[in-house]
C-alpha cells in the first residue's frame, strides 16, 4: 500500500504541472516492476485534442516503451477516476492494475457510466483521495470566478 502513496504522489505532481498549465488537473504514471515508465498529465486545451487525457497519453507511451499493446503486468496511478473512453482505452490494453485517486462524481466517470475495465485488470480506488479531488475543485473554483469577472468587466 505504501508504494501506492509513493507513485500516486508522482501521478498528482503531473496534475498541479496541469493545473499550471490551465488544464483540468489529471495526472498518469503507469508502472513496470514499480518503476515508473511513462508519466504525463490531461493536454486537452494544449494539443486541442479532445483525446489527450492524461491516460490515454501514458498508454501511449507505456506501449511504446514496452513495445507490446497489451500492458498486463503494468500498473496505472491516475489522480481521477477514468471516463468512459479511457476505461475503454484500459479494456483493450488489458493493463493489470488501475489504482485511482478521487471518484469521478460529474457522471462522466467510468464506475457511474457502468463501464467495465478488463476482468483480470485490478480495480483500486480512494488513494491520496482528498489531495486529488481538492486540486480538482480548487482548478474549477477558479474557473468559476474568472467566469463571474469577466461578465463584470
Amino acid at each position: 500500500m505504501c508504494i501506492d502513496f509513493y507513485f500516486m504522489k508522482i501521478a498528482l505532481k503531473e496534475a498541479f504541472i496541469a493545473f499550471y498549465k490551465n488544464e483540468i488537473p489529471i495526472g498518469a504514471v503507469i508502472t513496470y516492476q514499480n518503476i515508473v515508465i511513462a508519466k504525463s498529465h490531461n493536454l486537452t486545451e494544449t494539443l486541442c485534442d479532445i483525446t489527450a487525457h492524461a491516460e490515454m497519453l501514458v498508454l501511449n507511451l507505456a506501449s511504446n516503451y514496452l513495445k507490446k499493446k497489451y500492458i498486463k503486468k503494468c500498473t496505472l496511478y491516475v489522480t481521477l477516476e477514468p471516463c468512459v473512453m479511457c476505461a475503454g482505452a484500459l479494456f483493450w490494453s488489458q493493463i493489470g492494475r488501475v489504482v485511482c485517486g478521487a471518484s469521478n462524481p460529474s457522471k462522466r466517470g467510468f464506475i457511474y457510466s457502468g463501464t467495465k475495465l478488463h476482468p483480470q485488470t485490478e480495480f483500486v480506488s480512494g488513494i491520496m483521495k482528498n489531495q486529488c479531488q481538492a486540486l480538482i475543485q480548487k482548478f474549477f473554483f477558479y474557473k468559476r470566478i474568472h467566469k463571474k469577472k469577466k461578465k463584470f468587466i
